[in-house]
């Protein structure tokens, strides 16, 4: 069972919206494969898209499914469950976390599964981080508690071909929870500088790369994490999210491009860091996406990938959007692009 995160310390590249659209894609393709989806984000934007959006009421449909008066069947409420006896293996079935978007949204693939995200994570955020800081003798307590998503994947391993986590930028411990519990990374970026910074940010929060003092080093997730002798995921695709279609050689957009290629060049060439990627040749790390405009606000808004929507109109709060033939087949065939990949 491969495991793959959509993520990046900056907020806006659009690492939900290309996870929603992949990973429906993926189930698409392999209908004789079992997929399982782990919003990772207090947000939860994932879950409410895959519960059908905002014109299918998946934000209402995902509070009831987070305040179900018996079981809170969300990363939070297994979480919760964790909390009274932190370090010990999970005692639980994970069947209680688990719903089926397709039950709740058509235009979800049946063979997707979903451990909904919940706003309860900010709240369990600080309790999580003081029981990984704890001081007991003999126990990694740290590793103890940033192996809970692991425990739990870990249970379903037989019943699911593959697991898409999808993150909020934060590097907090729920994320590095996820982190640690993935095989193989996608990083979208965009064609601005803060894209190129958050790209190096994200580097050094996960592999330890060029930190400021070596004083950090002790306590880097990198760090941590080969003390107790588990593997860091690899960096599987780099997404250039969001290019308009008037980019080109010339433009200012492609000087920002090429400053993420270097950074990854630079990688690449080191020795002691070339072994974070998937492949070792660069052209295969990266995919290069358009901005989605109106097809995408449509998509996002039904909860339907983009091989469920059709070219015509749609009504959004009264405002008549037009989805026309060729950005809607150019969308589809990026986004198939990328799945072939996984």
């Amino acid at each position: 069972m491969l495991r793959y995160a959509f993520w990046n310390n900056k907020g806006g590249t659009g690492k939900t919206t290309l996870c929603f659209h992949v990973l429906c894609q993926y189930a698409a393709n392999h209908p004789e494969h079992k997929i399982l989806a782990l919003d990772v984000c207090p947000q939860a934007n994932l879950s409410e898209i895959l519960l059908g959006g905002l014109m299918g009421s998946g934000s209402e449909k995902l509070i009831k499914i987070q305040n179900a008066p018996y079981e809170r069947k969300t990363l939070g409420g297994y979480f919760q469950t964790r909390l009274p006896n932190p370090y010990a293996k999970a005692n639980i079935n994970y069947h209680d976390y688990i719903v089926k978007p397709h039950d709740y949204n058509p235009n979800v693939p049946e063979n997707i599964s979903l451990i909904c995200g919940d706003p309860i994570l900010e709240l369990q955020s600080n309790a999580i981080s003081t029981l990984a800081n704890t001081q007991i003798p003999g126990t990694d307590t740290w590793i103890r508690v940033i192996e809970w998503i692991s425990d739990l994947v870990d249970l379903c391993h037989q019943e699911y071909d593959i697991v898409f986590f999808d993150m909020n930028p934060s590097f907090s411990i729920f994320t590095q929870m996820a982190l640690a519990s993935t095989d193989r990374l996608i990083l979208p970026v965009m064609a601005d500088d803060s894209s190129r910074r958050a790209l190096q940010n994200a580097f050094s929060l996960i592999y330890g790369f060029e930190l400021p003092h070596p004083i950090y080093q002790d306590f880097a997730f990198s760090t941590k994490l080969k003390k107790a002798k588990k593997a860091l995921p690899k960096v599987h695709q780099i997404a250039k999210n969001r290019l308009t279609q008037y980019m080109g050689a010339a433009s200012a957009f492609d000087a920002v491009l090429k400053t993420i290629d270097t950074v990854v060049d630079n990688l690449i060439n080191d020795q002691d860091q070339q072994n974070i990627f998937s492949t070792p040749q660069k052209e295969n790390l990266f995919s290069l996406i358009r901005d989605f405009q109106t097809t995408g606000i449509i998509s996002v808004a039904f909860g339907a990938p983009f091989f469920k929507l059709e070219a015509r109109s749609y009504t959004i709060q009264d405002k008549k959007i037009t989805i026309r033939t060729e950005y809607l087949n150019s969308y589809i065939e990026v986004i198939n692009n990328l799945a072939k990949i996984i």
